[in-house]
Protein backbone atom coordinates (compact mmCIF):
# COMPACT_ATOMS: atom_id res chain seq x y z
CA UNK A 1 0.00 0.00 0.00
CA UNK A 2 1.39 3.20 -1.04
CA UNK A 3 0.85 7.00 0.94
CA UNK A 4 0.94 9.64 -1.25
CA UNK A 5 0.34 13.25 0.16
CA UNK A 6 -1.57 14.31 -2.87
CA UNK A 7 -4.27 11.80 -1.70
CA UNK A 8 -4.46 12.65 1.56
CA UNK A 9 -4.84 16.35 0.70
CA UNK A 10 -7.51 15.31 -1.98
CA UNK A 11 -9.65 12.90 0.49
CA UNK A 12 -9.37 15.99 3.28
CA UNK A 13 -10.08 18.84 1.04
CA UNK A 14 -12.80 17.00 -0.78
CA UNK A 15 -15.12 16.51 2.25
CA UNK A 16 -14.18 19.76 4.01
CA UNK A 17 -13.30 22.64 1.71
CA UNK A 18 -17.02 22.64 0.25
CA UNK A 19 -18.66 22.37 4.45
CA UNK A 20 -16.12 23.84 6.66
CA UNK A 21 -14.16 25.87 3.52
CA UNK A 22 -10.92 24.23 5.37
CA UNK A 23 -7.99 22.53 3.04
CA UNK A 24 -4.92 20.84 4.38
CA UNK A 25 -1.75 22.32 3.04
CA UNK A 26 1.92 20.94 2.90
CA UNK A 27 4.06 23.51 4.76
CA UNK A 28 7.79 23.74 5.57
CA UNK A 29 8.68 24.16 8.97
CA UNK A 30 6.20 23.76 11.84
CA UNK A 31 2.54 22.69 11.63
CA UNK A 32 0.20 25.70 11.49
CA UNK A 33 -3.44 26.31 11.32
CA UNK A 34 -4.89 29.52 10.49
CA UNK A 35 -7.97 30.54 9.88
CA UNK A 36 -9.18 32.23 7.05
CA UNK A 37 -8.10 36.29 6.22
CA UNK A 38 -7.11 38.51 4.00
CA UNK A 39 -4.61 36.37 2.89
CA UNK A 40 -6.74 33.30 1.85
CA UNK A 41 -10.41 32.79 1.52
CA UNK A 42 -9.84 28.90 3.15
CA UNK A 43 -8.90 27.95 6.09
CA UNK A 44 -5.41 26.03 6.03
CA UNK A 45 -4.31 22.73 8.34
CA UNK A 46 -0.65 23.13 7.91
CA UNK A 47 1.32 20.18 8.49
CA UNK A 48 5.27 19.76 8.68
CA UNK A 49 7.84 18.72 5.92
CA UNK A 50 5.53 17.07 3.78
CA UNK A 51 5.44 13.78 6.43
CA UNK A 52 2.36 12.01 6.07
CA UNK A 53 2.05 11.25 9.63
CA UNK A 54 2.44 15.47 10.11
CA UNK A 55 -0.91 15.64 8.56
CA UNK A 56 -3.04 12.74 9.92
CA UNK A 57 -2.08 14.76 13.78
CA UNK A 58 -2.52 17.94 12.15
CA UNK A 59 -6.31 17.13 10.64
CA UNK A 60 -6.79 15.44 14.17
CA UNK A 61 -6.62 18.58 16.01
CA UNK A 62 -9.05 20.09 13.49
CA UNK A 63 -11.08 17.18 13.73
CA UNK A 64 -11.36 18.05 17.78
CA UNK A 65 -11.36 22.01 17.90
CA UNK A 66 -15.02 23.48 17.97
CA UNK A 67 -16.56 26.07 15.74
CA UNK A 68 -15.08 28.95 18.07
CA UNK A 69 -11.59 27.79 17.72
CA UNK A 70 -11.43 27.39 14.58
CA UNK A 71 -11.52 30.94 14.18
CA UNK A 72 -8.47 31.63 16.05
CA UNK A 73 -4.37 30.53 14.86
CA UNK A 74 -3.78 27.57 16.13
CA UNK A 75 -7.18 27.28 17.55
CA UNK A 76 -6.15 29.32 20.35
CA UNK A 77 -4.09 26.75 22.34
CA UNK A 78 -1.04 27.21 24.61
CA UNK A 79 2.03 25.86 23.16
CA UNK A 80 5.07 25.39 24.90
CA UNK A 81 7.85 24.11 22.64
CA UNK A 82 10.65 21.57 22.92
CA UNK A 83 12.52 21.57 26.59
CA UNK A 84 8.90 21.50 29.10
CA UNK A 85 9.93 20.81 32.54
CA UNK A 86 7.39 18.50 34.49
CA UNK A 87 4.29 20.13 34.82
CA UNK A 88 4.28 21.99 30.92
CA UNK A 89 4.79 18.40 30.24
CA UNK A 90 1.83 17.15 32.04
CA UNK A 91 -0.62 19.83 30.74
CA UNK A 92 1.38 18.77 27.07
CA UNK A 93 0.07 15.26 27.34
CA UNK A 94 -3.56 16.10 28.89
CA UNK A 95 -3.93 18.13 25.96
CA UNK A 96 -2.66 15.40 23.00
CA UNK A 97 -4.60 12.44 24.41
CA UNK A 98 -7.51 12.65 22.47
CA UNK A 99 -5.97 14.21 18.93
CA UNK A 100 -3.66 11.25 19.54
CA UNK A 101 -5.79 8.98 19.80
CA UNK A 102 -7.78 9.88 16.43
CA UNK A 103 -4.33 10.04 15.09
CA UNK A 104 -3.84 6.29 16.26
CA UNK A 105 -7.09 5.23 14.31
CA UNK A 106 -6.27 7.57 11.27
CA UNK A 107 -2.98 5.76 11.01
CA UNK A 108 -4.70 1.96 11.79
CA UNK A 109 -7.35 3.11 8.64
CA UNK A 110 -4.45 3.71 6.42
CA UNK A 111 -2.63 1.03 7.34
CA UNK A 112 0.18 2.44 8.59
CA UNK A 113 2.09 2.55 12.32
CA UNK A 114 1.48 5.06 14.67
CA UNK A 115 3.53 6.53 17.07
CA UNK A 116 2.76 8.84 20.19
CA UNK A 117 4.50 11.80 20.31
CA UNK A 118 5.83 13.09 23.64
CA UNK A 119 7.11 15.96 21.95
CA UNK A 120 10.17 17.09 24.45
CA UNK A 121 13.44 15.96 23.40
CA UNK A 122 15.52 18.85 24.79
CA UNK A 123 13.08 18.77 28.33
CA UNK A 124 13.87 18.55 31.85
CA UNK A 125 11.06 16.26 32.85
CA UNK A 126 11.40 12.29 33.21
CA UNK A 127 8.54 11.54 30.30
CA UNK A 128 7.23 8.03 30.63
CA UNK A 129 6.62 7.16 26.79
CA UNK A 130 4.61 4.01 27.72
CA UNK A 131 2.02 5.39 30.30
CA UNK A 132 1.54 7.94 27.47
CA UNK A 133 0.59 5.25 25.13
CA UNK A 134 -1.40 3.57 27.16
CA UNK A 135 -3.88 6.72 27.44
CA UNK A 136 -3.69 7.19 24.13
CA UNK A 137 -4.76 3.99 23.03
CA UNK A 138 -7.49 3.85 26.07
CA UNK A 139 -8.68 7.01 24.37
CA UNK A 140 -9.11 5.36 20.66
CA UNK A 141 -10.52 2.28 22.14
CA UNK A 142 -13.31 4.70 23.99
CA UNK A 143 -13.78 6.29 20.70
CA UNK A 144 -13.96 2.89 18.85
CA UNK A 145 -16.77 2.06 20.97
CA UNK A 146 -18.58 5.28 21.99
CA UNK A 147 -17.94 6.78 18.22
CA UNK A 148 -16.06 9.72 16.70
CA UNK A 149 -16.76 13.33 16.83
CA UNK A 150 -18.66 14.15 13.30
CA UNK A 151 -16.27 15.43 11.12
CA UNK A 152 -13.67 12.38 12.38
CA UNK A 153 -15.98 9.96 11.43
CA UNK A 154 -16.72 11.16 8.31
CA UNK A 155 -12.38 11.40 7.83
CA UNK A 156 -11.99 7.73 9.16
CA UNK A 157 -14.72 6.46 6.36
CA UNK A 158 -13.09 8.18 3.58
CA UNK A 159 -9.48 6.71 4.77
CA UNK A 160 -11.50 2.95 5.48
CA UNK A 161 -12.87 3.16 1.89
CA UNK A 162 -9.63 4.68 -0.04
CA UNK A 163 -6.79 2.13 1.88
CA UNK A 164 -8.49 -0.73 2.76
CA UNK A 165 -11.42 -0.88 0.41
CA UNK A 166 -8.99 -0.14 -2.26
CA UNK A 167 -12.11 2.66 -3.18
CA UNK A 168 -10.78 5.62 -5.71
CA UNK A 169 -10.57 9.11 -4.30
CA UNK A 170 -13.83 9.87 -5.83
CA UNK A 171 -15.45 6.86 -3.89
CA UNK A 172 -13.81 7.50 -0.19
CA UNK A 173 -15.07 11.48 -0.59
CA UNK A 174 -18.32 10.17 -1.03
CA UNK A 175 -18.04 7.94 1.27
CA UNK A 176 -17.10 10.57 3.87
CA UNK A 177 -19.66 12.99 2.79
CA UNK A 178 -22.33 10.45 2.86
CA UNK A 179 -21.52 11.03 7.04
CA UNK A 180 -21.42 14.53 7.11
CA UNK A 181 -24.98 14.12 5.52
CA UNK A 182 -26.27 11.47 7.55
CA UNK A 183 -25.46 13.40 10.59
CA UNK A 184 -27.26 16.69 9.13
CA UNK A 185 -30.28 14.68 8.34
CA UNK A 186 -30.68 13.18 11.99
CA UNK A 187 -30.39 16.80 13.28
Amino acid sequence: MTHHLDDIIALFDGLFMPGYQTRLVRGEDEPLYLPADASSPWHRVIFAHGFYASALHEISHWCIAGARRRQWEDYGYWYQPDGRDAEQQREFESVEVAPQALELLFSRACGLPFNVSVDNLGGQADVDRDAFRARVEARAARYATEGLPLRARALHEALMTFYQQAGSRQAAIAAGLNCLAEAAEAV
